[in-house]
């Protein structure tokens, strides 16, 4: 699927919802099963696969991605940045916030 950035937050949800029912049955469970494992009705994950769940929360998603043995995607799709040169001062310190210098 390439470039997703045209994409709704709906049909982005949606599409997440559609991969995550395929990742589960590949795990071989059912919603109950994960609605066991995670603590989250069986509701909520009909819905989020069906993509009907509108606001389905970060920590929701990491549960479900627990469930079906897919939480090291993460690294993925996010990967830890190596060090930045421009995100450290003359003193050697690390930057912990931007500014903008005002014009």
């Amino acid at each position: 699927m390439g470039d997703l950035t045209g994409y709704s937050i709906p049909e982005l949800i949606h599409l997440l919802g559609t991969r995550f029912r395929d990742y589960r049955q590949r795990a071989n469970l059912t919603q109950k099963d994960v609605a066991e494992k995670t603590g989250l009705s069986t509701v909520t994950i009909y819905k989020f696969e069906s993509g009907t769940a509108n606001n389905l929360s970060l920590g929701t998603f990491l549960l479900l991605l627990k469930a079906v043995g897919w939480i090291n995607a993460i690294n993925d799709f996010m990967p830890e940045l190596p060090e930045s040169p421009y995100l450290v001062r003359d003193d050697e310190k690390k930057v912990q916030r931007i500014r903008h210098k005002k014009l």
